[in-house]
């Protein structure tokens, strides 16, 4: 069933749908008068809503469907910011099918690519489309926020947490295996995780012993060198994974 994500209070009962969705709903998908949708609004909850009419589009709010697909952590991922378009896109439509929380790309000190100032916000809103759209694909509650920072230190600053990691080729290349482990066994639900990502090339030494001077963890993510838009998608997975299903099998 098509999910859409509307910014209307939960207490509203009938509501007309913004011109972006009706489009998509009533042009592109060919929803009639009696059509069921899922809606997402503005409290993150799902309901279940029946199209009331199409012109203009309305729909009545049936019930709530009390489905909350979420990661129990919520995770920020911070990206070296890649070299090439594709792979910052891949990495939110990725990131996003597999629950992050927030996307941040953060210019590092091997970063090839530069965003210049002017283009930074048509480059964002183009990035936070995609998630919408892949958020709503994979029938999200939450709709990640995608960000840039121009630099590692504001990058560290703007998203404290919890706990904070860095996926370090290093701690893979000495063996190191159970500190990522560690961090996601000893978490509990609702606690925030942030991970960090170096671009093509990796992260200098400098930039991780400025991590851990802050208490960023370096973790290893197996024996393999992943790639920049594959790290990210990995450690996601581990997460769900640790949070997700094995904690049901304790």
């Amino acid at each position: 069933m098509q999910r859409y994500f509307i910014d209307q209070p939960a207490d509203q009962k009938e509501i007309e749908l913004p011109k972006n969705v009706a489009h998509h709903l009533v042009t592109v998908m060919r929803a009639q008068a009696g059509s069921q949708i899922e809606v997402v609004l503005a409290d993150h909850r799902v309901y279940l809503a029946t199209v009331t009419t199409t012109s203009p589009a309305q729909i009545q709010i049936v019930k709530d469907l009390d489905r909350d697909s979420e990661l129990p952590l919520r995770v920020t991922l911070l990206c070296g910011l890649p070299k090439t378009k594709e792979k910052p896109e891949m990495i939110v439509q990725k990131a996003t099918e597999l629950g992050a929380d927030k996307i941040v790309f953060f210019e590092s000190a091997r970063s090839i690519s530069h965003w210049a100032k002017q283009k930074q916000a048509k480059k964002l809103a183009r990035l936070q489309k995609i998630a919408d759209g892949a958020a709503e694909q994979s029938h999200r509650n939450r709709q990640p926020q995608v960000a840039y920072a121009p630099d590692l230190a504001t990058a560290l600053a703007e998203n404290p947490a919890d706990h904070r990691v860095v996926a370090w080729e290093e701690s893979a290349k000495q063996g190191e295996t159970r500190a990522l482990h560690q961090v996601l066994t000893g978490m509990t639900p609702g606690q925030s995780l942030v991970a960090i990502f170096g671009p093509e090339g990796g992260l200098t030494s400098q930039e991780v012993e400025q991590m851990q001077a802050v208490g960023v963890v370096p973790v290893g993510l197996g024996p393999r060198i992943l790639r920049t838009e594959t790290a990210p998608l990995y450690f996601l997975a581990a997460v769900s994974y640790a949070s997700e299903l094995a904690v049901n099998h304790r």
